[in-house]
């Protein structure tokens, strides 16, 4: 089937795609049956919690868990534990109240194309093209977490992983103030714990000496896990092309590819074209009457 360039894969993986999931998530037929019904029983007995039950669904906290059930009941915990402690910031979160954010300001984007790994990549313009008085930090969190619901959809993305690209160029005071030590610890949080993506790996370009201060906001919350997959580049793409081939990247970053002339406004349909994903995820978490 013929994709749009602002569109996500929601076929089933391609024969090769599932090679990769057995040499490195375990995934065959038989493994993947016995995971899921093995999850489903957790589940059940996992009176305060719902989740749907679903194989599809369940698949996307199977895959990043290498298809051990328990581990991923736990993630499952994890994010209803996340959901619980940031209830304010996500309750009944809705694409349009970020429609502006989305449309009218390119912090977040994602590349059209995926790279030589068959990863996502995530671009966010950490620098100067983000105004915090326009996009507040949580704006830019909820922003990052309807991407992600979207993103989590994709079997090639569950299996291949994605890669996040922090540019902090231009970066000054005004941004260092909005990445405050709440932001700071919601985010490393949420990417550690309850974000059921394969992050494979985390590229710091363009930042300038400033970036020290942000860098000490972060750094405390940093497990080995993580920290062994973020890479500083500064302005030497050169050093960002042993991870991306430059035939996958824009001209914005030494690449091959035409510069970037999209962002969020072209995404944000995609985005909304999931709503039903995004409100049934509303639903899942803890139940209520029994925290």
């Amino acid at each position: 089937m013929s994709l749009k360039p602002f569109d996500i894969e929601v076929d089933p993986p391609s024969e090769d795609l599932m090679e990769i999931a057995r040499r490195e998530l375990r995934e065959t037929p038989e493994v993947r049956i016995s995971a899921v019904e093995e999850l489903r029983a957790l589940l059940k007995e996992a009176k305060d919690m719902h989740f749907s039950e679903e194989e599809e669904f369940l698949l996307i906290f199977l895959r990043p868990c290498h298809f051990y059930a328990d581990s991923a009941l736990k993630m499952m915990r994890r994010i209803a534990e996340f959901k619980k402690s940031n209830h304010p910031l996500l309750h009944a979160l809705k694409p349009e109240e970020e429609k502006l954010a989305f449309i009218e300001h390119n912090v977040v984007n994602v590349l059209t194309n995926r790279d030589q790994k068959g990863r996502r990549v995530l671009l966010v313009n950490c620098g100067a093209a983000w105004d915090p008085k326009a996009v507040s930090s949580e704006q830019l969190f909820r922003v990052f977490f309807l991407i992600h619901l979207v993103a989590q959809l994709e079997p090639a993305t569950q299996i291949n992983g994605i890669v996040v690209v922090l540019d902090f160029d231009g970066l000054s005071l005004k941004q260092v103030k909005a990445l405050s030590p709440s932001f700071s610890r919601r985010l490393i949080t949420f990417i550690q714990d309850a974000m059921p993506l394969r992050l494979k790996e985390v590229h710091i370009l363009k930042q300038p000496y400033i970036f020290n201060m942000v860098w000490a906001l972060f750094k405390p919350f940093i497990r080995e896990k993580l920290k062994s997959r973020i890479f500083f580049h500064g302005m030497d793409m050169r050093k960002l092309h042993k991870h991306i081939d430059p035939c996958d990247l824009p001209a914005n970053y030494g690449g091959d590819r035409p510069p970037i002339n999209y962002g969020g406004k072209e995404w944000y349909p995609c985005v909304y074209n999931y709503i039903d994903h995004i409100n049934q995820w509303n639903t899942f978490g803890f139940v209520p009457n029994v925290l």
